[in-house]
Formats: C-alpha cells, structure tokens, sequence
C-alpha cells in the first residue's frame, strides 16, 4: 500500500494540535448551563486558547467577511458556523455545538467539536446527538488505508438516514495539517469504493451534520450561519483523524472517548 510521505514531526504536531483542541471543549464543559450566553463561551475559549494553550484560535478573522469570533456555537436549528453573541442566552434543553480550532505556535491546526446541553435535552434533541455520534465514529472506522472517500460517506449516510434523519450536504469533512481547509473533500454522503483512495497518513476531518428534517440549509445574512430550512435541530459531531493501515489515529479524542463506541 502506498502511503502519503508524513513526516514524524508533523505526525506528532498534529497529536499536540489536537490534544490542545480537545482540551479546550473539555474545559468550556461545565460552563455550558442555561442562563450563559453564546459570547460568554466564545471569551473563555479565547482566553484558554491564547493563555494556557499558547496558541491562535483559526476561526478568528477567518474567510470573507472574517469570521468575528474565536469559536463557533451553533444553537438547536443552526447547522454550523453560528456566531457567539451577548444576546444569545442558553436556556433550558437548547443543543448546542461548539467548534473549535487551534493552530500551534508550530503552525499546526486542530479541529474538533462536539455537541452539549444547557439544563434538561429532548428525547428528539438527545437521540439526534446519539446518532450524529455514531455517525461520526462510523465513518471513522472507515477510513483505513486501501478505502475509498465514498466509504466514508456512505457508511455515515447509511446510518443516518436508516434512522429517519437527513445529511447535510453543502458541508464536508477536510483536508488539514498546516492548512485549515485543504483537500480531500470529505462528503458524508456517498457510494462505497468511489472516490479518492485513502492512503495511509492522509490527515482530515471527519464532521456529519445530521439533521432532524429534511437535509436543506439556508444561509443567514451575516454570510456565516447556516440553518436548516425547516427550522428542524440539527447536530453535529468532528474528529481530525489520520489514515493507517489499521485503526485510524484520532487525534483529537478526548478524555471521555476512550474508545469510539464510548
């Protein structure tokens, strides 16, 4: 099997890079309770991320119009990219994804997120996060040197939808190491054994967005925000992983995730 030629110090920047991301949504855990708002999340972040971890959150100033916050927390219906604001107050049952991206004084980016609850979830809210999870971890497992994108996708897909939920599909995993957004396209959506051959070292993400209506978004006009046009929850669940011969590495797993069917 070929493999991608990875240095040994860029394989063990992107362990740092994604130890440090990881440890950012494990610190901001606690906080998230109702009565906060989104922007109060949003300057803790910053403050961990700059102070203790010694690094820039890549959100911050990113794309066009540049992205005005240092994380991303996406409410009940908003699919991703939602903005912290003052006025948005969690209350009682609200999901909530919060992204995060770290890049290292080495210039290496981690990417991860994870879905929380303020107070008290729904059974729909709870068993949409579920699934999401699963899906994330199934396309996970998926993605061993020898298969194809479209395995990924599939596998995500399949589970998705068995469970009478849609896949966003303007959104898509990505290619990163010292690039935020670079290639491959990682679709959640797909046929198995099509697409690009995964090879063993390929660094990408892996980030469903998994909705509880139909798959269609729209985009608010602050250019960002993405909901789903039935106002419908949508979640949201994101690893960078590293291809191998075996076993995908994550690197962004958290201390809660001793394994993937944790």
């Amino acid at each position: 099997m070929v493999a991608v030629a990875v240095a040994e110090k860029d394989i063990q920047g992107m362990r740092i890079a994604g130890q440090k991301a990881a440890s950012v949504l494990e610190m901001i855990e606690p906080f998230v309770q109702p009565g906060i708002s989104t922007e109060e999340l949003d300057q803790r972040c910053h403050q961990f991320i700059v102070e203790k971890l010694d690094c820039v959150p890549a959100p911050l100033n990113y794309g066009s119009p540049p992205f005005p916050k240092s994380i991303c927390t996406s409410l009940n219906h908003v699919v991703c990219h939602g903005i912290p604001s003052s006025s948005k107050i969690l209350k009682n049952g609200d999901s909530l994804n919060i992204d995060i991206t770290v890049i290292t004084k080495d210039g290496y980016f981690g990417d991860t997120s994870k879905m929380f609850f303020a107070g008290q979830p729904s059974v729909l809210s709870k068993r949409l996060s579920n699934i999401t999870r699963e899906c994330l971890f199934k396309g996970i497992e998926k993605a061993t040197a020898g298969n194809k994108l479209g395995d990924i996708g599939h596998a995500i897909q399949d589970h998705a939808e068995r469970s009478k939920f849609s896949v966003v599909r303007e959104f898509c995993g990505h290619g990163i190491m010292k690039v935020f957004h670079d290639e491959p396209q990682v679709l959640h959506y797909g046929n198995p054994n099509e697409g690009m051959k995964l090879e063993e070292g390929m660094c990408f993400t892996v980030e469903p967005m998994i909705n509880a209506g139909k798959r269609h978004i729209k985009i608010l006009p602050d250019r960002w925000t993405a909901v789903t046009k039935d106002r419908k929850l949508s979640a949201q669940w994101e690893h960078t992983i590293m291809v191998t011969e075996d076993e995908p590495e994550i690197f962004t797993l958290r201390k809660d995730e001793t394994s993937p069917n944790k």
